[in-house]
């Protein structure tokens, strides 16, 4: 069974940072790729950031330049630094990852139970 448990969430003043992580853990085979997306309040979730096993990366628009999404193949981790925060990016954040289980396959679709980010301006 496949976990992904995020932490590293919590309560920030605009302009501070915050860095959080997702371990995956039980029977893995490849991890492929791997993000992070957020639901704010009365929002749909958004993808925020992505980076795949060859560790490119693609970041919503919103976010690019203040955030980077990095991973630790060896560890099974993920992390998302978050810097210049503001009142807009509070949202549950919430891991996700494709990975295979077998080694024939593209791997199924992931997540986290997410993690609260709450920026107080």
């Amino acid at each position: 069974q496949v976990q992904l448990v995020e932490s590293g969430g919590g309560l920030v003043q605009a302009g501070g940072s915050l860095r959080l992580s997702c371990t995956v853990s039980g029977s893995i085979f490849r991890i492929n790729a791997m993000g992070w997306y957020r639901q704010a309040p009365g929002k749909e979730r958004e993808l925020v950031a992505v980076i795949s096993i060859s560790t490119s990366t693609n970041y919503a628009e919103s976010v690019k330049g203040r955030f980077t999404i990095s991973r630790d193949n060896a560890k099974n981790l993920v992390h998302l630094q978050m810097n210049s925060l503001n009142a807009e990016d509070t949202a549950v954040y919430y891991c996700n990852a494709v990975i295979q289980t077998v080694p024939w396959g593209g791997g199924m679709e992931y997540w986290g139970k997410g993690t609260l980010v709450t920026v107080s301006s």
